[in-house]
């Protein structure tokens, strides 16, 4: 048997060479994948999220990251391409500040972004998802609410609810204006606060929302003031809390209010008063529910805000705050309802 040829020999070393330069080459393209994923989740892109709706649960408050695309899509055309940061990146910087209410110089440093960009960013995403994610918060048709009334609200009232409503407030720093001051002073919350009429509907879907008003205001001056008895139709049925003395204003949109009962001096309440108070009360708790859904969601709201928020944007009467306000209960509706399917 002959030997190997030396031309033999050199063409093995030669594949025994090309097969290490491919596990190399091999090796090195893994590596730069690595690298790239790496990088994409230091830059927040689309795969930081993308399949993971745990991490967009925690990161964005919506459900899943189909919905968070949707929402994308809907901004998209009136969000700007910057230089630095793409469409995703400015919804996702500012669902992250609502969400989690990472101070601005947190954020700048996940981001690479200075303080001033990402302050200027989180005000002009919020300026446009304020405009195109408000109707999301809307008044439904009677006929709606009546084809969907939950069974609860059914066996109490029939199908006349039409909303249940309530007031929250949000801390604000204190004002070096006396006048200011005064205003916002809450007496209930022993701090200066804005306060939000909420209005939703027995569903469980936030139906109203109004602007923010000095914390010093009553909850009946809110309610006739802020628009939501327009909504309401004759025969159509308000429940609220016992602070809410609004019979007269609802009665003359020919509606009705239910609150429960006061004793008024007497001992106790009759056997009526009593059954409707617990009806009342059993039904009024799906408004505290859905307010803390909306404030456990985005966090942002139950932090001291800066005077900068409560001032009017240029060239327009409506605060920042207000479109936060307004945005949370937006993407909250984007939610599963807190309330009982019927």
């Amino acid at each position: 048997m002959a030997d190997d040829t030396p031309s033999d020999s050199g063409e093995q070393q030669e594949c025994i060479f090309c097969g290490q330069r491919q596990a190399e080459i091999n090796r090195l393209l893994e590596e730069n994948r690595q690298l790239k994923e790496e990088i994409s989740k230091k830059n927040f892109d689309e795969r930081f999220l993308e399949g993971i709706d745990i991490k967009v649960k925690y990161y964005t408050g919506l459900p899943c990251f189909a919905v968070l695309m949707g929402v994308l899509a809907q901004l998209l055309p009136c969000l700007q391409t910057g230089r630095k940061r793409t469409p995703f990146q400015r919804v996702l910087l500012t669902l992250m500040r609502l969400r989690l209410n990472l101070p601005i110089q947190h954020v700048a440093h996940l981001f690479g972004l200075d303080r001033k960009t990402v302050s200027v960013t989180f005000r002009d995403t919020i300026a446009v998802m304020f405009s195109h994610l408000r109707p999301l918060v809307h008044w439904p048709e009677r006929h709606c609410l009546q084809g969907t009334m939950p069974h609860q609200f059914v066996e109490a009232f029939g199908d006349r609810v039409a909303v249940i409503v309530d007031c929250f407030e949000i801390g604000i720093e204190r004002a070096s204006n006396l006048k200011a001051r005064a205003q916002t002073f809450s007496h209930y919350k022993h701090k200066h606060t804005l306060k939000y009429l909420i209005g939703i509907t027995p569903q469980g879907a936030i139906s109203f929302i109004s602007k923010g008003w000095g914390g010093r205001v009553s909850d009946k001056q809110v309610t006739e003031d802020c628009g939501i008895l327009n909504h309401l139709l004759p025969g159509d049925l308000v429940l609220a809390d016992r602070g809410f003395d609004i019979r007269d204003s609802v009665g003359l949109m020919c509606a009705e209010v239910k609150t429960p009962a006061f004793t008024r001096g007497q001992c106790q309440l009759d056997a009526k008063d009593v059954e409707d108070t617990r009806k009342i009360a059993h039904l009024k708790v799906h408004v505290e529910r859905v307010i803390g859904c909306v404030r456990g969601k985005y966090c942002i709201l139950n932090d001291t805000i800066p005077l900068s928020m409560v001032v009017p944007c240029e060239g327009e009467s409506m605060v920042l705050l207000d479109k936060i306000v307004c945005v949370c209960c937006a993407l909250t509706n984007m939610c599963p309802s807190v309330v009982m399917k019927p």
